[in-house]
């Protein structure tokens, strides 16, 4: 087993150790850090990132060829932790002798400890794991930070600010999951790339807080009514639906290429998405329909063909919807400025 000691006190110190003992390049822009491996240990990426009220997170994306232990130390404080895995699994214990718990897919842990007590984190060996761990932390000694977000969080979980060993795994949350590849989509670079990552994390970390909320009070919660064979090939269908929104879909032969009844997809695709599953079809084709008509030559009937849909009308009236202007004049405004470019 490899073991690797990380002080969270500073990104750069994690990503100091995690270079020394994974190997790999480390690069860096605007306080992101990026650490590519590809070795005979491991293989794959973790990024990292600092954002303000004390807040950053650090994203594994790995395959391991050997078990990793993974002690976590906190030396001056007890950040509060928000663990979401997107892949594989993993475990978590307060120190050696603590009982181990393992953190399934699409499933969120929220963890933090004593002064001096390590967080342990277990990674399989040969299982490509997914992992996003945001870090709240919980130093609010300035009369600055008395109503700061981490001062707010700290309150959330602790009465009287007492800290604690803590540690909660909420239910299976494939929204959080969803957010979390918009987080690893972003294509911009330097501060508009720093801004677009702090929103979206903020956002998920709300998520997580309402899905703790929501389980602590037992509310009615859409997840309880699939397994988690289910709910992977919800998703599954879910990016294959999106990369050919094109194709003739039907509940019919959805449900057979899924395996899940109609009553399962329509379930699973208003939990993830908000939206029936013949819906979640024609958001699809209308944000290809978008693509294509910045990107490409085809006149507008063209697109509609091209997308699956059989009524201009129809595919105008919704693309206004979402754009508020019709496909002529989207099209327009965009010749027009490219005109003038």
């Amino acid at each position: 087993m490899k073991i690797v000691t990380l002080n969270t006190e500073k990104t750069q110190n994690i990503f100091d150790e995690l270079h020394t003992n994974f190997g790999g390049q480390v690069t860096f822009d605007l306080d992101e850090y990026t650490l590519e491996v590809e070795n005979s240990f491991a293989e794959g990426s973790i990024i990292g990132a600092s954002f303000n009220d004390a807040i950053s997170y650090v994203q594994f994306d790995m395959t391991f060829s050997t078990d990793v232990r993974l002690d976590i130390l906190n030396v001056k404080s007890s950040p509060i932790y928000f663990a979401y895995c997107s892949k594989g699994n993993f475990s978590h214990s307060f120190g050696l002798n603590g009982e181990e718990r393992k953190l399934k897919t699409f499933q969120t842990a929220i963890v933090t400890s004593k002064v001096n007590q390590d967080n342990i984190l277990f990674f399989e060996k040969g299982k490509k794991t997914k992992l996003t761990l945001i870090i709240v932390g919980t130093q609010t000694d300035a009369k600055a930070q008395l109503h700061s977000l981490n001062q707010k969080v700290r309150d959330t979980f602790f009465e009287n600010n007492l800290v604690q060993d803590f540690f909660y795994i909420g239910s299976y949350n494939l929204q959080i999951a969803e957010k979390i590849e918009q987080l690893n989509s972003i294509t911009q670079t330097g501060i508009v790339r720093n801004l677009l990552k702090e929103g979206i994390m903020r956002i998920i970390l709300a998520m997580e807080i309402q899905q703790h909320s929501d389980d602590l009070h037992a509310f009615a919660n859409e997840s309880n009514g699939l397994t988690l064979r289910e709910m992977e090939s919800i998703k599954d269908l879910s990016e294959f639906i999106k990369s050919t929104p094109e194709e003739a879909f039907s509940i019919k032969s959805l449900s057979k290429k899924s395996g899940l009844s109609p009553n399962k997809l329509q379930e699973g695709f208003k939990m993830i998405h908000n939206r029936t599953v013949n819906d979640y079809i024609t958001h699809m084709r209308v944000l290809k329909a978008e693509v294509l008509i910045r990107t490409s030559d085809l006149n507008i009937s063209e697109i509609v063909y091209c997308i699956g849909f059989t009524s201009r009308s129809y595919f105008s009236k919704i693309f206004k919807q979402k754009y508020n202007c019709s496909p002529k004049e989207y099209k327009f405004n965009l010749n027009s400025l490219a005109i003038t470019a």
